[in-house]
């Protein structure tokens, strides 16, 4: 673990999550208002699915760890991730064409649906776990590992805005081949960045028992022992929780607040300040680390996004419905969720050591895991978030009026002025309770649960700097 990180390795580790990170923002973000924007459901059906969603990602979020103890107890000639690695995204692509190109109706698709979720949540994990897990192997320095997370997150955040910022540009109208033709574009590029990984990253020979093999009662074990881990897994899941809300509904936001031809655009330039955000925090975090302690970027991070927030949740009625305003209320939520995302990801990973450090152990794969449990959890949560509001306000009616319209361009019975046209005024119609009720869920909920994270590390997590250079110091000396 003291053997210097080689430049090949740490470049085609950090560019690999590009991929990964476009396939996942388009299914993360994307699929349920492709759902609800092109295909033709009830009320019940609609609702079967998020519920089947919600399912799904909880599945997902407990069968993590299991593929964390699968990956510790493999022991292939090129090492116990690359294999992994290459498996679930190969798996991976193909169940996502899959999502966003087989079109069967009615309860039909409720079924191809619930299949094809589950399918694209198991194989997604064997690439994920296996792609984290890999992270901490690599260095336990805390210098070059703030690097890495670093660089990583950049490449992170291209991913993301080049799927969050520019789909929403090219589907009003337009939906049905828009959506397909992401589908099979992120896949070929999630499969080329995950290929540079596999090839050029190196990893570091293991040094456990080939002999002893893990088991699901150890895996309890190893989490429950750790209370550090407990600590930021609860308060990462938290995070994610507000992190996601304002992303998953920010379309429809957008949509019933400036109409559907001049939401769509609008989004792009939202998309824009998130980019941007996120991706000089990331930049930055490095810098930031070395002036600031992680405490005081947490303290830092959460109020900007609290304000950020709030400014959002009054936008239009105490605040000037400006867009240029808009988009700078969305610049400062989104640097702010930038340092918090990547203060939390050092946090994590510094439990593998305080688990080394007091039990004498390593388990990378399965304590990393911890991360995905908790976005994936997260996850789930804010799908049933999103879905019982958009049905509750009625939102959900509404844009189903909008999904013929775009069913009927999609068969040419329509043109895209037409539709774009008679999607106006079907938005029109929507009250202004309906629209409050979506931006309490949007902004509301996530400034609730980021204050209880951040309050919870601030009271329990315990592994500031000089007690992990003390942990990596002891452990280096046995």
């Amino acid at each position: 673990m003291n053997q210097k990180l080689d430049k090949r390795t740490k470049w085609t580790y950090c560019i690999g999550a590009t991929g990964r990170d476009m396939a996942y923002a388009l299914v993360s973000m994307f699929l349920l208002t492709y759902i609800q924007y092109t295909m033709e459901l009830t009320v019940a059906q609609y609702a079967c699915i998020s519920a089947i969603m919600v399912i799904c990602l909880l599945w997902d979020a407990f069968n993590d760890p299991m593929m964390g103890i699968i990956i510790e107890n493999s022991h292939f000639k090129s090492g116990k991730f690359k294999p992994w690695i290459l498996l679930g995204v190969l798996l991976n692509c193909i169940v996502i064409i899959c999502l966003f190109t087989v079109r069967p109706e009615g309860w039909g698709f409720v079924v191809f649906f619930g299949i094809g979720y589950l399918l694209w949540g198991m194989t997604y994990t064997m690439n994920d776990i296996s792609y984290w897990g890999m992270l901490p192997s690599l260095t336990s320095d805390p210098k070059e590992r703030n690097v890495l997370v670093t660089i990583q997150g950049v490449f992170i955040c291209i991913g993301q805005f080049s799927v969050a910022g520019l789909l929403p540009t090219m589907v009003a109208g337009n939906a049905i081949i828009a959506y397909r033709a992401a589908g099979i574009v992120v896949s070929g590029c999630f499969l080329a960045f995950q290929l540079l990984t596999f090839f050029g990253a190196k990893e570091r020979p293991r040094q456990d028992d080939k002999e002893k093999s893990l088991s699901l009662k150890d895996m309890f074990k190893i989490f429950l022992r750790n209370d550090q881990l407990i600590t930021a897994g609860i308060a990462h899941l938290l995070f994610q929780v507000g992190n996601g809300l304002l992303i998953m509904i920010g379309m429809n936001f957008f949509y019933f607040e400036f109409g559907y031809t001049v939401g769509g655009n609008l989004i792009f330039l939202f998309t824009v300040m998130y980019g941007l955000g996120m991706l000089i925090s990331e930049a930055l975090f490095a810098y930031i680390a070395s002036k600031f302690t992680r405490k005081q970027i947490l303290t830092v991070a959460t109020i900007g996004a609290i304000v950020g927030y709030m400014c959002m949740l009054g936008f239009g009625y105490v605040i000037p419905k400006n867009v240029v305003l808009l988009n700078i209320i969305g610049f400062v939520i989104f640097f702010a969720q930038g340092l918090y995302n990547m203060t939390m990801i050092i946090l994590l990973n510094n439990t593998i050591e305080y688990d080394e450090w007091k039990y004498g152990e390593r388990h990378d794969s399965i304590i990393s895991a911890v991360r995905s449990f908790a976005t994936k959890l997260a996850s789930a949560i804010d799908q049933g978030v999103m879905a019982l509001i958009l049905i509750v306000s009625g939102i959900y009616g509404i844009s189903q009026k909008i999904s013929n319209l775009e069913i009927q361009v999609g068969k040419g019975a329509m043109t895209t002025e037409a539709a774009l046209g008679e999607a106006d005024g079907y938005i029109a119609m929507a009250t202004t309770t309906q629209t409050l009720i979506l931006r309490i869920g949007m902004v509301g909920v996530p400034v609730i649960v980021i204050l209880i994270s951040y309050i919870l590390l601030c009271k329990k997590y315990t592994i500031d700097e000089k007690k992990y250079d003390q942990i990596v110091g002891e452990i280096r000396s046995r």
